[in-house]
């Protein structure tokens, strides 16, 4: 950077953090006034926000006494449906009678987010100790918010993990500070997602606490995963938590200089419309599901079917050192990941978000291939329609010749409209046709800008993958946050749980499986060589696949393909099956002129963001 640049970057900094107003003195004093104004009172109204019986929350302390070094006893349900992952958070919060621990990297305002609040609120008050930690950039970014919650009660307390700069809320010049005079430290975040209840249980996985992700949005809705476990490996959990509550980055709410303001000019934590007793009234999906998180026998009896009885589960997780320098970025999640890839042996089935894959992943996946008996590599990722991350498709479609050809990779692209998956319709709210007929966004993405789902062709409840799962030879299931690609490896840090069961990996399998079925995905592999030149046409498109900048080759190796009705499914390279498949073009369902042309566009330009994608 020029020494011009560095002056421009330096005064826009300061100009941004001189916006407050408060000495460091009276930002003292402001956080003095959050401490005192904390209530000490405990109780409960019983029927009403009073902890309950909670068999599930039994079974963890169950599991805890029975379970010795040698032979660790777990349990564990796996959340497919975003309704029952809602639930069960919910319910174990309700059922709290000592601790509570949430992490998390995104958590809004909506209806989900204010429920679960509520209850966390709840628990504090009656006696539980309750901690918060949230990622600044997305974790309830409201100042005056977390000022009043910040004085709420002693036993809860909220902190906020990497703020830039010293603020609950980053306004928009900030982020563009952010990447001119930080960018590594701006971009390293806190993805990890845990509640984590009693020192028993825990559930994490790729859920954030929002709307789309419970199936309670309009518009756009996650098909994504979680798992429940509750036994011994809850105390890994617990002690990863403690590493990045007590770092040096998480910092308490009432200490930030936005939050630090309300609470001096207020004198105290100021007035907020989560407390306001003339609120509007939850909507009755709210109320039902709040009501149904408060019965453990029912709650009990939907879990179930999702229960397993396993032995050994292991929790990996970065530290937040992996920020500091004191450990390489690579260690930790991302080195258990990428371990237990080459443990492969027979098949390795991947689904992520976000097909890009680093050079270290990359190394990895070419040794699988170098081997005289070749793993299978089933990847279940997104395809354009159905992605919410328009910059980073274009990274994955620039190599998927790659993927198919050198890595050997069988890859399933999830369609935006899946037939057969475990999204509740009727929950999103869009039904009817008083509701449908006032929504903009029914069926349809952005105007196709670089962020969010771009527009489509025919209207629908969209959805999009954002689990981020794989089964290792059909004895070993993993669920966590860890997307496989550069950011998790090198600046994100990222959790996982690794159930090594056989029945439980049967039961994961089959759940991607069901995602990469005809009905719910495309299938991704060359197209049919042409006549003549077809050596050329490979060449050239290696070539320009090599390109730093521009992928210029206008014949793309691979396309998109959809089963032909009466055809069984045949895989790629086999006689008769380009009979059976019909290729739907690159970017199937799209709405977007030159589409082509669009993404090759933002290949090029994405071309050296790779690391941080």
């Amino acid at each position: 950077m020029s020494p011009t640049h560095r002056l421009f970057t330096a005064l826009l900094v300061l100009l941004l953090a001189g916006c407050s107003t408060l000495s460091v003195r009276e930002r003292r004093d402001a956080a003095d006034l959050a401490l005192a104004a904390r209530s000490t009172e405990v109780g409960c109204r019983e029927g009403v926000d009073c902890a309950v019986d909670s068999p599930l929350l039994a079974l963890g302390h169950a599991a805890v006494a029975a379970s010795t070094p040698e032979a660790p006893r777990h349990e564990v349900v796996l959340l497919d449906r975003g309704q029952d992952s809602l639930l069960a958070r919910l319910h174990l919060i309700r059922a709290a009678r000592t601790s509570i621990e949430l992490q998390m990297f995104i958590f809004d305002k909506d209806d989900s987010g204010v429920l679960v609040l509520e209850e966390l609120l709840a628990a504090a008050r009656r006696g539980v100790k309750v901690r918060v930690l949230l990622d600044q950039l997305y974790g309830l970014p409201d100042p005056n918010l977390q000022a009043s919650l910040a004085g709420h009660h002693a036993n809860f307390e909220l902190r906020l993990y990497n703020p830039t700069f010293d603020e609950a809320k980053t306004q928009k010049l900030q982020y563009a500070a952010g990447i001119l005079c930080c960018f590594m430290k701006f971009n390293q975040r806190m993805h990890t997602k845990l509640v984590l209840v009693d020192g028993v249980a825990g559930i994490t996985g790729g859920r954030n606490i929002q709307d789309r992700y419970f199936d309670w949005a309009e518009g756009y809705n996650y098909r994504d995963r979680d798992i429940l476990v509750m036994g011994p490996v809850a105390k890994a959990m617990a002690a990863n938590f403690d590493a990045f509550w007590d770092y040096e980055r998480s910092r308490p709410a009432e200490e930030l200089k936005d939050v630090a303001e309300r609470l001096h000019r207020n004198g105290g934590p100021p007035p907020s419309w989560l407390f306001d007793p003339e609120r509007p009234p939850p909507a009755p999906r709210v109320t039902a599901m709040r009501d149904e998180a408060g019965d453990g026998a029912a709650v009990m009896a939907r879990m179930e079917p999702l229960r397993l009885a396993v032995g050994r589960v292991d929790f990996f997780a970065d530290l937040p050192e992996k920020h500091g320098g004191e450990l390489r970025a690579e260690e930790d999640a991302s080195l258990a990941m990428h371990d237990l890839v080459e443990s492969t042996q027979d098949e390795l089935v991947i689904q992520t978000p976000y097909l890009v894959l680093s050079r270290e992943a990359r190394k990895v996946f070419r040794g699988l291939q170098k081997r005289a008996a070749k793993p299978a590599v089933w990847v279940s990722t997104n395809s354009l329609a159905a992605t919410d991350a328009f910059p980073v498709y274009a990274m994955s479609h620039k190599y998927k010749r790659l993927y198919l050809r050198e890595l050997g990779f069988r890859i399933f692209e999830y369609k935006p409209y899946p037939t057969d998956a475990p999204i509740n319709v009727a929950a999103t709210g869009v039904l009817g046709e008083e509701r449908a007929a006032h929504l903009p966004m029914f069926g349809s993405g952005s105007s196709g800008s670089s962020s969010g789902p771009v527009p489509l062709k025919r209207a629908g409840i969209r959805v999009g993958l954002h689990a981020k799962s794989l089964v290792v030879d059909g004895s070993i299931g993993v669920v966590g946050s860890h997307n496989f690609d550069p950011r998790s490896d090198n600046l994100n840090t990222e959790s996982m749980v690794v159930v090594h069961d056989p029945q439980f990996a049967g039961a994961l399998l089959a759940s991607i499986r069901r995602d990469m079925t005809p009905e719910n995905a495309w299938l991704i592999a060359p197209q049919e060589k042409p006549p003549v030149l077809s050596g050329l046409n490979y060449s050239l498109g290696k070539l320009s696949e090599k390109l730093p900048i521009f992928d210029i080759w206008p014949f793309p190796y691979a396309t998109s393909y959809e089963l032909v009705p009466g055809c069984n499914p045949i895989p790629p390279g086999q006689p008769g099956f380009y009979d059976c498949y019909e290729d739907v073009g690159a970017f199937p369902e799209v709405d977007l002129p030159l589409k082509t042309v669009y993404t090759r566009i933002l290949t090029a330009f994405g071309a050296g963001l790779v690391p941080i994608l």
